[in-house]
């Protein structure tokens, strides 16, 4: 069982990690301003998804797995990368239009922000690097349980994401305003596709 020290470093350390600039909640503000609230909300819930998945990695040992299989990490690595960069291309390459506010988003819309924000961060090299390294230095993985993991780790993870995450997305739409013109959302989106552009290099780097 983890004593309440480890639990408030781990979700400290969270709250540093997701509230550090990155490709996830760069894509967060350029949907939220883009498509709203519910657009971001959506890619959102992927972030979180993908958050979980790899502290599942993380606690049940997944990541030691990975060790003996480099080929298949080299793999994944290097397509998480091209997915990186793929996305940097499409924001980069977006055709923006003047934002009607108050306009509902299509279910379709909001499924590709939902997966575009599960993939992004199952190739953000931040996100790999703070669940499969840092983590078990902030708690003791020995010591977690499945119901550990299910009553105490993912809820906690679960709010602290969503924290954040409600915090950038209002910020947008505060803001939508200020970015309805075509060439402000340019501007936007093409700084979120320079910071995805980055990860997937530092990927590759690694």
């Amino acid at each position: 069982m983890l004593d309440l020290t480890q639990l408030m470093t781990y979700a400290l350390s969270l709250l540093i990690a997701a509230i550090v600039p990155g490709p996830g909640m760069a894509a967060l503000v350029a949907r939220s301003v883009g498509g709203g609230a519910a657009a971001g909300s959506c890619l959102l819930l992927g972030l979180i998804l993908g958050d979980l998945i790899y502290l599942s990695f993380a606690v049940f040992g997944l990541a030691l797995i990975a060790e003996h299989f480099d080929l298949l990490f080299q793999l994944v690595r290097w397509g998480a990368a091209l997915y990186l960069g793929y996305l940097a291309w499409l924001f980069w390459c977006a055709d923006h239009q003047e934002i009607v506010v108050g306009r509902p988003a299509h279910s379709r819309e909001l499924l590709s922000a939902a997966l575009s924000g599960l993939t992004i961060t199952l190739g953000n090299p931040k996100t790999i690097a703070f669940y499969l390294a840092l983590v078990p230095l902030a708690i003791d993985l020995n010591s977690v349980s499945l119901g550990t993991w299910a009553l105490v780790l993912v809820p906690l993870t679960v709010a602290v994401l969503l924290v954040v995450g409600a915090v950038f997305i209002l910020a947008a739409v505060r803001i939508r305003h200020m970015l309805s013109s075509p060439r402000a959302q340019q501007h936007l989106f093409r700084g979120a596709a320079t910071v995805m552009l980055g990860a997937a290099l530092s990927m590759l780097v690694r």
